[in-house]
């Protein structure tokens, strides 16, 4: 039986680090890897081969029942963790699952600490992945457990309503619907695409959030009806084959499609960086000055969960003091 490790406990059977770089050593030879761990696992994987029943496999089988759930997560929650998947599969490719232990999640956690977002969403996916390899009896114990997140910056981007004018002109008919609909809603871009055509109800439009469930109707204003109007047409009108509001061809557009088409019109309009997500954050923090319910409008249950949204965004305006009144308030004292 091979000793355990006492140092490099993170690296795989065989890989070493020593005097600045990786190091393959198998039959008393010291083979030289690269001295970044990201590429040395990679010259890794080429010597020994990824491991029968590896994480890779495992990743594609977790993947494969969250796209086949029957409550089907967000267009853009799979779109992330499509993307998280493969960086994930590059990171384990050498091992199998019931060899990933805390020490080797938390070790690339901090690989991956300048990209504290999408490591956020790897971790969150790693966590997921082990969730259904302990229910489905491939390992005893899910390593994410205990794990902590990484910092994540607070996004404060603000788009006035010049910018967005700006964004809007540059976008086309359809485009230019969506944002209108996600602004006047103030829902999330998924749930704003899967509007159908029967959750336009006399007094609004009916959600049912996917991310958290919780079910609101935003009632309807002259601009809000405009603006669904405005979807129709620019979808081509009338269609008995599309179940929803906004469609292509009577499917729904995809999140990729749209937050890509945004992005487009963003640069060909000037305007400093913001993405699609930004209008929700719009839509709570003009409704919030506005006197509106801002936490109704983001079906949020807690007054916290509004505030991530709109508390950096909202500037204090405080009354400068007069030199003069001082210089009168001193003479008086006098």
């Amino acid at each position: 039986m091979n000793r355990p490790r006492k140092t490099d406990r993170h690296l795989p059977a065989k890989m070493h680090f020593k005097h600045g770089r990786h190091w393959y050593v198998a039959g008393g030879k010291w083979r030289p890897l690269a001295k970044d761990l990201a590429d040395a696992l990679r010259e890794y994987a080429d010597i020994v081969g990824t491991p029968r029943g590896g994480m890779g496999e495992l990743i594609d089988r977790v993947m494969l029942a969250l796209e086949q759930r029957k409550n089907p997560l967000a267009a853009a929650t799979l779109s992330q963790y499509r993307t998280a998947a493969k960086k994930l599969k590059k990171a384990f490719f050498e091992f199998a699952p019931d060899q990933v232990k805390a020490r080797h999640v938390a070790a690339f956690k901090l690989q991956q600490q300048d990209t504290p977002n999408m490591a956020n969403r790897m971790l969150s996916l790693l966590r997921t992945v082990f969730a259904y390899a302990v229910d489905w009896q491939l390992v005893d114990s899910n390593p994410c457990i205990g794990i902590k997140r990484l910092e994540e910056a607070e996004r404060d981007r603000y788009v006035t309503g010049e910018e967005y004018e700006k964004i809007q002109a540059a976008a086309g008919a359809r485009l230019g619907a969506i944002m209108d609909l996600c602004y006047f809603t103030g829902q999330r871009i998924g749930d704003v695409l899967g509007i159908k055509t029967g959750d336009l109800l006399d007094d609004g439009i009916a959600f049912r959030q996917q991310k958290t469930g919780a079910r609101l109707v935003v009632l309807w204003s002259h601009e809000l009806r405009a603006a669904v109007q405005r979807a129709a047409i620019a979808c081509g009108g009338e269609n008995v084959r599309a179940v929803t509001l906004l469609h292509i061809r009577g499917k729904m557009p995809s999140y990729r499609g749209v937050r890509d088409a945004f992005e487009r019109a963003r640069l060909r309009a000037g305007v400093d960086q913001c993405t699609l997500h930004d209008l929700r954050a719009k839509s709570m923090t003009d409704a919030e000055l506005q006197g509106l319910d801002a936490q109704g409008l983001g079906g949020h249950t807690t007054r916290k969960q509004t505030e991530r949204y709109i508390r950096v965004r909202l500037v204090p305006r405080v009354a400068p003091p007069s030199f003069r009144q001082s210089i009168d308030t001193g003479t008086k004292k006098a």
